[in-house]
């Protein structure tokens, strides 16, 4: 199926304009995703409705804590990534370097959301950016039918992808790894910049998105106090103080042969940290059982969700207002 967001070159090659490589693909060959080809200068996507992984999720597991707390989301995903991270949990489908799944169609993917009482479509597991064609006739039929969609996403998309998107999607979930330092990105990733997930991030807010942020905390020998506080600040000033920011525990996969995750007391430390610059929805999470799990009223202080792992415990809003106190809650029932 040939592509979106792409133009031809003189030269027979074509620029790749979805995610923030920008690719130029010359004929025969193709992006770094490597799912999308160019065939004799026409850019085809090679996963379309090749289905490698699907499932129902509680949504907290995206997570988005404060998007339909205790709804279900039917997840899917193709092979493929735009990054390359030597840790990375999903590596058997992302890196995987040949096309395979099963087909289900954008209708199909509808069909059985709906039949299995879903609210949502979550695009996930791997990089949505790659499989953008399959995400967007799929999300186009979702919202016809009364879903949500979602993605859980590393943010490495350029504007033209946010613009296109918008429409129709709901919810994001913007994964940072090393709290988006610099070099951490480099050396781990295989990503030059993290720049274009914070412009993303700021073409998604002002699109009306609703955005969780997650950070992966890998002990990985540099700064993590001063890019945490950095990422934190940044949140704190340009996208609210009200954005849910979730600390997410490491544990080691893939190729990455580093440290053990930080110890619990590291991770409520970075916790308080966050809290004390300003953010008043801030969760820890791989951590089962922990109170940081739990959504508290900003203004009271009192309990509103409670969750152990993905499952809500207990729901105590009127609509979208604190049970107790009646302040506003920034989450949609």
């Amino acid at each position: 199926m040939e592509a979106m967001l792409y133009q031809k070159l003189d030269s027979g090659a074509v620029k790749c304009n979805l995610c923030a490589w920008r690719c130029t693909i010359q004929p025969g060959k193709r992006g770094v995703c490597r799912v999308r080809e160019n065939m004799g200068g026409r850019l085809e996507t090679l996963v379309y409705g090749r289905v490698v992984s699907y499932a129902v999720d509680p949504i907290e597991k995206k997570p988005l804590y404060h998007f339909y707390p205790g709804s279900t989301a039917f997840s899917i995903a193709t092979v493929g990534c735009n990054f390359k991270c030597n840790f990375c949990d999903n590596w058997v489908i992302s890196q995987e370097e040949g096309i395979i799944g099963e087909n289900l169609p954008p209708e199909i993917v509808v069909s059985e959301a709906l039949s299995m009482h879903c609210s949502s479509i979550s695009y996930t597991y791997t990089e949505p950016t790659i499989f953008f064609e399959y995400a967007y006739d799929t999300s186009r039929i979702a919202r016809q039918s009364g879903l949500f969609n979602t993605f859980v996403t590393n943010g490495y998309m350029t504007p033209e992808a946010v613009d296109a998107i918008h429409p129709y999607l709901d919810a994001a979930t913007i994964d940072f790894k090393g709290s988006g330092d610099p070099e951490f990105y480099r050396s781990f990733c295989g990503v030059p910049s993290a720049d274009p997930v914070f412009e993303s991030l700021l073409a998604m807010k002002s699109k009306g998105i609703h955005l969780e942020i997650t950070d992966l905390i890998v002990p990985w020998g540099g700064d993590i106090k001063g890019a945490f506080t950095k990422l934190v600040r940044w949140i704190a000033d340009n996208l609210g103080d009200e954005t849910p920011f979730h600390i997410l525990r490491f544990f080691p996969s893939y190729r990455y042969n580093g440290p053990e995750s930080p110890a619990e007391g590291v991770l409520e430390e970075l916790w308080n940290l966050a809290r004390l610059e300003g953010l008043k929805y801030v969760y820890l999470g791989n951590v089962p059982g922990h109170r940081y799990e739990n959504t508290y009223c900003p203004s009271c202080g009192k309990l509103v969700i409670g969750r152990i792992g993905f499952q809500v415990t207990s729901l105590r809003l009127k609509g979208d207002a604190c049970a107790h106190c009646g302040s506003r809650i920034n989450v949609k029932v």
